[in-house]
């Protein structure tokens, strides 16, 4: 749970409403670190702050959560602010949770991200023990030739590895769909590049059996558990 003012801190708990919690705060049965506090708007870190309500401490227990974005352009997957840069988890301000990717998609490449609070569910998707496959959606600048299907079928070296997609299709004239399964750093970038294409736009459209769907850029919505399994499928 993120830090917050006090009385939200409590009803987020589960403690009482909001307007409850205040009367609480007001009537002095709440104590944070040892100290008596009666101001609602305090603020509180829920992770260091030892909060009391009538003398039973407060315990906070992060209830789990699963959201799929749909990644715009120029958003970055950190939880680390460096300068101006926007990062993905600024979209989902006020959820209260301490969120992160699972995953990451570069800056300039849009589609489907897994939001969460979950280590353990964010680790048994990136394990590559799940052969989990992920699918592109590629623009390019030229037509696409025969040829250029051929050597991006091959594959390309990434990282002192030799790497080469599950799955190359032709959709139209500059547009292809991609199907890899390794999830190196740029990996679609620069098959596309090693086959002599010029890349307009990249988007990720499915990861395993879960697919991106009607959901806008910078837009996002939870998961059920039944998607959650497709992932997976």
């Amino acid at each position: 749970m993120e830090p917050n003012r006090l009385s939200k801190i409590l009803a987020s708990a589960g403690i009482a409403s909001r307007r409850a919690a205040e009367y609480l705060i007001f009537e002095g049965k709440v104590r944070v670190n040892g100290e008596i506090v009666t101001i609602p708007q305090t603020f509180v870190d829920p992770a260091k702050d030892k909060i009391f309500v009538e003398d039973k401490r407060v315990e906070f227990k992060d209830e789990k959560v699963y959201y799929l974005l749909n990644k715009p352009r120029g958003f970055i997957c950190s939880n680390k602010r460096i300068g101006s840069k926007k990062l993905v988890i600024d979209l989902f301000a006020g959820k209260g949770q301490r969120l992160f990717t699972i995953g990451r998609l570069d800056r300039d490449t849009t589609g489907l991200l897994l939001v969460t609070n979950d280590g353990y569910f964010a680790q048994k998707v990136i394990h590559p023990s799940q052969n989990i496959r992920k699918e592109y959606l590629v623009k390019t600048a030229q037509e696409i030739t025969h040829e250029h299907l051929t050597t991006l079928s091959k594959g390309t070296l990434i990282e002192g590895k030799w790497i080469r997609p599950a799955k190359v299709t032709k959709v139209r004239r500059g547009t292809l769909k991609v199907v890899v399964k390794e999830g190196k750093k740029r990996e679609v970038r620069l098959m596309v590049q090693n086959a002599g294409l010029t890349l307009v736009s990249l988007s990720r459209i499915r990861i395993g059996g879960l697919h991106l769907g009607p959901l806008q850029e910078g837009e996002w919505r939870e998961l059920s558990a039944e998607e959650r399994e497709l992932i997976f499928s």
